[in-house]
């Protein structure tokens, strides 16, 4: 009987890996649109994706301080988040990334401040986190 529990658990933990291997797989095809204007720069200098500079570095994004990569110019609804505390979790990422504008306007009591993220990531937004936080522990 425990020797089936250890296989059940080690079979459900494979399953688990090659579907979140598939999401980063995913993600990381998804993440083509978001280059246009972010890169992905280790703390060391790696580029680990070459991109634009528009948006900032978003390596190590989940667990970080909203509005909080120095250097980075913010528009001022992000930035007023930013004030606040909050922490990128991977579900706020995913609500930010579909609409932008609405995050804010949502974290700020519908202040209609704009973000300077005009892109709306309509689909893969779970599979875009994946791939990003799976950056970080490469």
């Amino acid at each position: 009987m425990k020797i089936s529990l250890i296989a059940a658990t080690f079979a459900a933990l494979a399953l688990t890996t090659a579907a979140n291997a598939d999401d980063i797989k995913d993600g990381k095809k998804e993440f083509n649109k978001c280059k246009a204007c972010h890169a992905i720069k280790s703390d060391t200098g790696e580029d680990i994706v070459k991109g634009g500079k528009v948006g900032p570095n978003l390596y190590g994004i989940v667990g970080k301080a909203v509005a909080s990569t120095e250097d980075f110019k913010y528009g001022d609804g992000l930035k007023a988040v930013g004030e606040t505390g909050m922490v990128w979790t991977p579900e706020e990422l995913e609500v930010y990334m579909t609409d932008p504008t609405a995050w804010i306007d949502e974290k700020l009591g519908d202040t209609k401040a704009k973000s300077l993220m005009t892109h709306k990531q309509k689909k893969k937004q779970e599979e875009i986190v994946a791939f990003l936080e799976s950056v970080v522990t490469e």
